[in-house]
């Protein structure tokens, strides 16, 4: 099973979001640490082939996402934790995207240091 490493504030995010959206966005991460893919998991769009999914839940508060990284060999890396809020369809926001990119730049710097073990 590979190894689950949470970057910047995702943790603290999922944390936030209703009961029922952490356990489907905990069994999705456990499905990716196990090699295979939640249904609900989708490739996230601007990022090629990079294997960033995402997975996205509603309840009665709105529309949450959570997205990853299956890319790297040793780890799942969790990028970001969100609760969509923007009114602009369901294209994910510039701001969410930003972070999101620059989070994947840092597993790729963690992972790099840690490919040893």
């Amino acid at each position: 099973m590979k190894l689950l490493v949470w970057i910047g504030s995702s943790k603290k995010d999922l944390r936030a979001m209703p009961e029922e959206v952490q356990d489907t966005f905990g069994y999705a991460l456990y499905r990716a640490q196990l090699g295979s893919k939640h249904p609900q998991a989708k490739p996230l769009k601007g990022f090629g082939s990079a294997g960033v999914l995402e997975v996205v839940e509603s309840d009665r508060d709105g529309t949450y996402r959570a997205v990853y990284t299956v890319r790297f060999v040793n780890a799942v890396y969790v990028l970001h934790c969100y609760q969509k809020k923007s009114a602009s369809g369901i294209a994910t926001p510039q701001q969410d995207m930003d972070l999101i990119k620059a989070r994947l730049r840092q597993a790729e710097i963690y992972a790099g240091e840690n490919s040893h073990e």
